[in-house]
């Protein structure tokens, strides 16, 4: 089939929507073990958290990467429309990242204080980081003011209570995947504790899915009309649903002490979450007016792009698989800083 002859937009918006949601749930959890750090007072116990994470956290930001580039190249008018709209938050969260990333890094050689500093950075970037991204999430659901192909708001548009509600419940919500994954990587009293906390992450979590999901569809005459108008309601009904249903497969593993079913219940959760937030925007890529196929480049450079996507989104897949299968297994005390 010539690439002509596809719907190449509606292409480019399905690898995009894929490479945001593997961002979410990969570097999701290591984001919420950072946001978990300070929670933990004893070093052996914090050198166990970054162990469980340093292998894998920064292959998991290529997709963020790869999302970012996807925008710029493919939806151009939604990247020049979208970043003066947001630029705050999203400064805020590049920034954030440097300096976990940073931190890192100088933890290792730190001593004393010094080191305590470190571990105050990686988790303020951690939270700082989550928060924007919350903050960029509700700013785009709330519509962002567009005249003649241009951003006509102003520089504090994006900071709603909405907003702020979006920055907490991500914060939340990565500490949830954040405690799911040490439940499955460490073990005896630390991994204990991370029950624990899930327990009142999961809680939080969900009571903030209910109050984000009433909100948004007042947001938009459009996603009020898709949520709760017909026949709109018989694709929206069963995601309530399926998330009561993830939810009690969580608590199970909890209660049965499970080692894998809370990170998987945890991650499901926001596979949900996202769903419905594609059934709200869809075909809009900047609500409340542009569309996907408004938003695209050429074709033929679609076209030429997608050729490049095709190679690497498989080889990106594979490095993650062959990251997280060779670093697979418990944690413990004393294992060797990467």
């Amino acid at each position: 089939m010539h690439l002509a002859s596809l719907d190449l937009p509606l292409i480019w918006a399905a690898l995009l929507a894929f490479a945001v949601l593997a961002y979410v749930l990969l570097d999701g959890f290591d984001l919420g073990v950072g946001i978990l750090f300070l929670v933990e007072h004893k070093a052996e116990d914090r050198d166990i958290l970054i162990h469980s994470v340093a292998p894998v956290w920064d292959g998991n930001e290529t997709w963020l990467v790869l999302g970012g580039g996807s925008l710029f190249a493919v939806f151009p008018l939604a990247y020049a429309v979208i970043l003066p709209a947001l630029y705050p938050a999203v400064i805020g969260m590049l920034l954030a990242l440097i300096l976990r990333g940073v931190a890192f890094e100088f933890r290792y050689r730190a001593t004393g204080y010094g080191r305590r500093w470190w571990d105050i950075a990686l988790c303020g970037g951690s939270t700082l980081a989550a928060f924007c991204q919350g903050l960029t999430l509700g700013g785009l659901l709330q519509g962002i003011h567009v005249v003649k192909d241009a951003y006509a708001g102003g520089w504090w548009d994006w900071l709603t209570g909405f907003t702020i509600l979006c920055g907490i419940a991500l914060v939340v919500g990565y500490a949830l995947l954040g405690a799911g994954w040490l439940i499955w990587r460490t073990e005896g009293p630390l991994q204990e504790r991370c029950r624990n906390h899930a327990r009142t992450l999961a809680i939080a979590t969900l009571g903030l899915i209910v109050v984000v999901s009433l909100w948004t569809p007042m947001l938009n005459p459009r996603f009020s009309h898709r949520w709760f108008g017909w026949p709109g309601i018989l694709l929206t009904s069963p995601v309530p649903i399926l998330v009561a249903l993830v939810a009690w497969g969580f608590w199970q593993g909890l209660a049965r002490k499970h080692h894998v079913t809370p990170l998987v219940c945890a991650e499901l959760l926001f596979v949900l979450c996202y769903i419905g937030l594609g059934i709200s925007l869809y075909p809009l890529i900047v609500p409340p007016s542009i569309t996907i196929w408004q938003a695209a480049a050429p074709a033929a450079s679609q076209a030429f792009l997608l050729v490049g996507a095709v190679v690497m989104v498989p080889v990106i897949l594979a490095y993650n698989a062959y990251s997280y299968w060779i670093f697979h297994g418990k944690v413990r005390t004393g294992a060797h800083p990467l």
